[in-house]
């Protein structure tokens, strides 16, 4: 499918049957015999067909790989190179680890220390200093492996000491891992790629600012940039899922946008967390009589739905609280009626804020007719 709203293109057709009706044809033709379905030389044919179709098929696919709406993988890559973009890195999960201690003298806790669960390793990114008479110590540690797998361990879960000290008798994460993220996908990364010629402006436009926040971290998946006076700019990322920037990827936007390369000389940049505007969801549906008999699989989906719009609506600043799309999706699923008493109507919101959701309540509101 082709990126960028752009419709689709075929550089060489490909469609079975209207091969094998033209050999077939010339076959008939030119040997004045007939080829009935079951004839030999009819599956010959046929053979012959699937060779070329595969063929026509790695044409298409290869002459579409020389275009960015089409190019993934290693073929998107070599875009990237042509306009000195590079595909972003894996980044590794961060968390804070805390040492319950009791030491008799001053002591220290290694950079590197080593704290695990299931086989994923933990170890903390640099030397703390403990003094007698403290309780603990927390010390910020990164995963050891880069990508998404240190994610979402709650705290307290991580709390096997690898690297035990004599005096320190508990070891445990206080904070959700977080920010670890997998190499950048190639929709982002093409539609990054796509934008780059505006980095080479020094006029400061928006789009440049864009294009760098977004080559910070391949988690950020839209930035508002604004000017609220002269000589200052604000840029605000959002991350996948709606969830907001922590002050670690606050500061990697700001260590690309603030470097002398990137900012015109006049321009003071701060890069700020988008507001959260929050909101509740209040939704009753019914399902029609006819459709009785999967009620628990439409419930499933109408759940899904839900969970569907609430991704939908923080995954983009400046979305205003939509009622109707909340409705439509609702329907889709299978709901005959859906009465939805919050949100109680369109919310606009401005562009530096975000949506997201608090109280959702969703009620099943009975069988109907139609």
């Amino acid at each position: 499918m082709a990126r960028f709203n752009l419709p689709e293109i075929e550089f060489v057709p490909v469609d079975a049957v209207e091969i094998e009706t033209s050999i077939v044809g010339r076959f008939e033709e030119l040997s004045g015999i007939k080829l009935s379905e079951a004839d030999p030389r009819r599956k010959f044919i046929q053979s012959l067909v699937y060779g070329f179709t595969l063929q026509l098929n790695n044409i298409d696919f290869t002459a579409k790989q020389n275009r960015l709406a089409y190019a993934v993988d290693d073929f998107l890559d070599h875009f990237g190179e042509n306009k000195s973009v590079s595909r972003i890195e894996p980044k590794s999960s961060i968390t804070v680890i805390r040492f319950e201690v009791n030491p008799v003298e001053t002591s220290v806790i290694p950079a590197g220390t080593r704290i695990s669960i299931n086989e994923i390793f933990f170890e903390t990114t640099s030397v703390a200093t403990v003094e007698p008479g403290m309780q603990f110590v927390d010390v910020a540690a990164v995963c050891t492996e880069a990508g998404t797998k240190g994610n979402g361990y709650l705290p307290g879960q991580i709390n096997n000491l690898v690297d035990p000290l004599p005096w320190v008798s508990k070891a445990y994460n206080t904070v959700l891992t977080v920010e670890g993220s997998d190499w950048e996908d190639d929709d982002s990364y093409a539609e990054r790629i796509r934008q780059s010629n505006e980095r080479f402006s020094t006029a400061g436009p928006t789009g440049a600012y864009e294009f760098f926040a977004k080559s910070a971290n391949q988690l950020i998946v839209d930035v508002f940039v604004h000017s609220p006076s002269d000589g200052v700019i604000e840029i605000r990322p959002l991350l996948k899922g709606g969830d907001i920037p922590s002050a670690d990827v606050l500061g990697q936007v700001l260590n690309i946008v603030d470097n002398r390369n990137v900012r015109p000389l006049t321009d003071k940049v701060n890069v700020l967390a988008p507001e959260v505007i929050e909101y509740d969801i209040d939704v009753t549906y019914f399902v029609s009589k006819e459709n009785e008999s999967i009620l628990t699989s439409i419930q499933s989906t109408v759940q899904s739905a839900v969970n569907e719009y609430t991704l939908w609506q923080k995954s983009k600043l400046g979305r205003g609280i939509d009622a109707s799309e909340l409705i439509s999706k609702v329907k889709n699923a299978g709901a005959k009626r859906v009465a939805v008493t919050l949100p109680a109507s369109y919310t606009p919101i401005e562009s530096y804020q975000v949506a997201r959701d608090r109280l959702v309540n969703v009620t099943f509101g009975g069988v109907v007719n139609d």
